[in-house]
């Protein structure tokens, strides 16, 4: 049980007690006890050091050694690592502040790049598709568009200049009737296309007797414009051509007038370039014309619409 001291105690205490610091004076607050039972209120001392300063006072933060090593504690490994060694000093920037490393960020940021360049990868592929799926769409409507425009071929004319027939012999010697032919023949091509030209070609024109070519002449190749009528002239030409077992179904007149029922025969075809070389029609015409020819006469044979097959 603590005893409360009495005023004298305090004052005869008071000088013995020697003073450890000739700066600093000690005083007692007295307070109320806590431990009487019977409502008595007795008083304790408590000495309590009296500063002669701000600075030593407890309220005011210190900087002695404790403060010192709590203070740094707080502070990140990484200015520790700057100012760690004792007795050092750290170094300061131009503003002053101390110089720290550079943080270093953990984790990997490539994957991310990688996922960009990726994403751009396949978004230039798409375009590349979609605009190849455009233009060949684009280019099926334009073939479909100038599909239905076919060329019209027409024979107009068989002029044959000159035609003998007589005995003779082939290149090996064997003797048999020959047959020379010598005229020129009018054809008509039509382009009906509305926004492209064509390119026209044939085969080589033959006129045919029994399953032998007596004469054969070729048509030029042309370009032919948009909507136009083009008149071309083919020359055909036969020489000596040997008959052979044909011959015989042949009745030579007297001065050698001779009647050669013939077939002309040949191909046109036609290409258009309706967008380059990237879209292109082509078309092919087959003309057969029978026909008779009279070796004394040298008037042009004129076709009719109907005289010729054309498939």
């Amino acid at each position: 049980m603590q005893h409360a001291k009495s005023e004298s105690d305090v004052t005869s205490l008071a000088p013995s007690s020697p003073s450890r610091s000739p700066k600093r004076q000690v005083y007692y607050v007295q307070s109320p006890s806590r431990d009487s039972h019977d409502g008595d209120k007795s008083s304790s001392m408590h000495a309590t050091p009296n500063f002669n300063s701000p600075m030593e006072s407890p309220s005011h933060p210190s900087f002695g050694r404790h403060s010192r090593n709590s203070s740094a504690s707080r502070f990140s490994g990484i200015f520790r690592s700057s100012s760690g060694r004792k007795g050092g000093r750290s170094k300061r920037n131009d503003k002053g502040w101390p110089e720290c490393d550079v943080i270093v960020e953990e984790g990997n940021y490539d994957e991310f790049d990688d996922d960009k360049a990726y994403t751009r990868r396949c978004q230039i592929l798409l375009a590349l598709l979609g605009f190849v799926v455009l233009f060949t769409v684009f280019c099926l409507i334009i073939w479909g568009a100038g599909r239905p425009f076919k060329p019209e071929v027409a024979v107009k004319s068989l002029t044959v200049n000159n035609m003998y027939m007589g005995s003779g012999a082939d290149f090996t010697g064997v003797p048999t009737k020959m047959l020379n032919v010598n005229g020129s023949l009018r054809i008509s091509v039509y382009n009906p296309a509305t926004f492209y030209g064509i390119h026209v070609t044939a085969t080589p024109v033959n006129l045919i007797y029994s399953d032998v070519v007596v004469a054969t002449g070729e048509l030029k190749k042309y370009y032919q414009h948009r909507k136009s009528h083009k008149n071309a002239v083919v020359h055909i030409e036969g020489t000596r051509v040997p008959l052979y077992g044909a011959a015989s179904n042949l009745e030579v007149e007297a001065g050698g007038a001779v009647q050669v029922p013939l077939t002309l025969e040949f191909e046109v075809r036609t290409r258009g370039d309706v967008v380059g070389k990237l879209v292109r029609t082509k078309h092919h015409r087959r003309v057969s014309c029978p026909l008779i020819i009279d070796s004394t006469s040298n008037k042009a044979i004129k076709f009719k619409k109907d005289a010729c097959t054309y498939s």
